[in-house]
């Protein structure tokens, strides 16, 4: 039995800083200083502190590690192993003094893990280490305990609403599934993420794979389904890799396949690598793709739990959703409602980036304030500069400014404000930043991600690139504002699918809160004066 847990990091982040390098070093030092038998050393995925150079912490001390370079490993050894004392230079301060000698994740301030609970704990390539931490408890409790009528009761009960950007109510989406006679039905796990700035799928899969596994068993049981596939964006090569590693381990150990603990109920999981295409991230997209078609949406009416992949009825949940369901099954639904609010109970997960000084990944309870996520959690915004906006939800995300810090994140306050949870990006923004070029930028990413299925966003994206490509070079003026408007509002009542109707949503929120930017910068163009040759 060891003494000591040195948790290292190893997310493609942290690898590319030398993670791989400095683990070995670890192992070899210890070796060394005669401790091989008082400390183990072990892999993890992301710890949630990003941007910050190699991550580790030592356990049962709770002391984080960041920026830890090659020369540092003898130090810490030597000084922490050996000696019991903190390298206090490369101690992460930002966790409070309360949390740093708790034995288990972290709540770095106001957070709490719920989806994350295991992420950066346990060895996410080690079944055992998940079973340790209650995982398959709640898959064998439903399969032993309760019918496939009751795990949906839970679910809805519970509140649950889906976290993959338009928090539909989940239970009701698996009873519409539930409810259809077929003679096959899909469960799939929609890990497309295509948005700028999220990653929190990549890094709850990397983290804890296994979850993910258990709560598309669960849904399939809930159902009916008997297969399940992951649809994982392909340069998502840790995510895959570990998701194969899991499906195979839980083979093993009879979670998955035929007759799953005696039950009669029979459930496999597949991987599926997307292309890259941002259109995928749409479910009826996403299944074309599985199908082997061109990633583009399909009419709906039928929606997919009625008729899905090939044809069958089918349920798409993100990483996140799923992710949760166990921990509802083993807790109860009135555990999960007194987490967030009564219109949004549970947390979220959000990838906090941007202009802050504690960028990572995070989760929190729903009706948390922004203020608290960007001074408290995230630590305030570098050198001191002033508060922007924040962009919720990833890049088709509505715009909060300063006058919105206080108001409590929810979905019945955000869609007061005409902003919305999303995809789990959250982009803080400084008073440095030039808004028009800003919402440029986004609008060139939708121009080049759409499928081109219909004329308003083929063409309308490209449209709103030029135009606001005007105003930026020097060559625009308020008509143009007016066309944008004009054009971004029709985009968002008549584009065939999510994208083209999300597209406008930060060029609107920017004219909404900065339409006095636009403004500046149109007269300034008005008012230079041509050179002449």
């Amino acid at each position: 039995m060891h003494r000591i847990h040195v948790i290292i990091a190893m997310d493609p982040h942290t690898i590319a800083q030398g993670a791989r390098s400095i683990k070995d070093a670890l192992v070899k030092n210890i070796d060394l200083a005669g401790l091989n038998q008082d400390v183990r050393v072990v892999e993890t995925g992301s710890l949630g502190i990003y941007n910050k150079g190699v991550v580790l912490v030592v356990f049962p001390d709770g002391i984080y590690y960041t920026g830890v370079k090659l020369e540092d490993v003898s130090e810490i050894v030597s000084e922490h192993l050996v000696k019991g004392r903190v390298v206090t230079r490369l101690r992460y301060s930002e966790i409070p003094e309360e949390s740093r000698a708790e034995e288990k994740a972290p709540r770095f301030g106001k957070q709490v893990r719920v989806v994350l609970k295991n992420a950066g704990m346990i060895d996410p390539e080690s079944i055992e280490e998940y079973i340790a931490q209650d995982g398959y408890e709640a898959f064998g409790k439903a399969l032993t305990e309760l019918t496939p009528k009751d795990v949906l009761k839970i679910v809805t009960d519970s509140g649950m609403l889906g976290r993959g950007g338009a928090f539909f109510p989940t239970g009701m989406k698996w009873g519409f599934a539930a409810r259809e006679k077929s003679d096959e039905k899909y469960i799939i796990c929609n890990a497309d993420e295509g948005e700028p700035g999220t990653f929190k799928d990549r890094l709850i899969l990397e983290g804890d794979p296994h979850a993910v596994l258990e709560g598309m068993c669960l849904a399939g049981y809930a159902i009916g389904a008997h297969m399940g596939y992951v649809y994982i964006r392909g340069e998502y090569h840790m995510s895959i890799a570990r998701v194969r590693r899991a499906i195979e381990q839980a083979k093993k150990q009879g979670l998955l396949g035929k007759n799953i603990f005696g039950s009669g109920f029979d459930f496999d999981i597949q991987v599926r690598e997307g292309a890259g295409a941002y259109i995928c991230g749409e479910e009826t997209a996403l299944i074309e793709s599985i199908e082997g078609k061109r990633g583009e949406p399909r009419d709906k009416p039928p929606f997919p739990p009625s008729v899905g992949l090939w044809g069958k009825p089918t349920i798409v949940n993100n990483v996140e959703t799923l992710a949760t369901v166990p921990q509802i099954l083993l807790k109860g639904g009135d555990w999960y409602k007194s987490l967030g609010t009564e219109s949004t109970p549970g947390t979220k997960v959000f990838t906090l980036v941007g202009n802050i000084n504690n960028p990572g990944l995070i989760e929190v309870p729903l009706g948390i304030t922004l203020r608290e996520i960007i001074y408290d959690i995230g630590q305030g915004i570098p050198n001191g500069r002033g508060f922007k906006l924040a962009q919720l939800g990833g890049t088709t995300g509505g715009i909060l400014t300063s006058e919105h810090l206080d108001l409590p994140l929810d979905i019945i306050n955000l869609r007061s404000v005409e902003a919305g949870l999303g995809s789990g990006a959250m982009l803080v923004v400084d008073d440095t930043h030039n808004v028009v070029e800003l919402v440029q930028n986004f609008a060139e990413f939708f121009n080049h991600e759409s499928c081109g299925k219909c004329t308003l966003c083929r063409e309308g994206t490209g449209r709103l690139v030029e135009l606001l490509h005007k105003l930026t070079s020097g060559c625009g003026s308020e008509k143009d504002i007016d066309l944008i408007e004009r054009l971004a509002g029709h985009m968002m009542k008549s584009a065939f699918c999510g994208l083209g109707q999300a597209a406008p949503v930060p060029i609107l929120g920017c004219l909404r809160y900065f339409r006095d930017d636009f403004i500046a910068m149109a007269q300034q163009n008005q008012q230079r004066v041509p050179v002449s040759a």
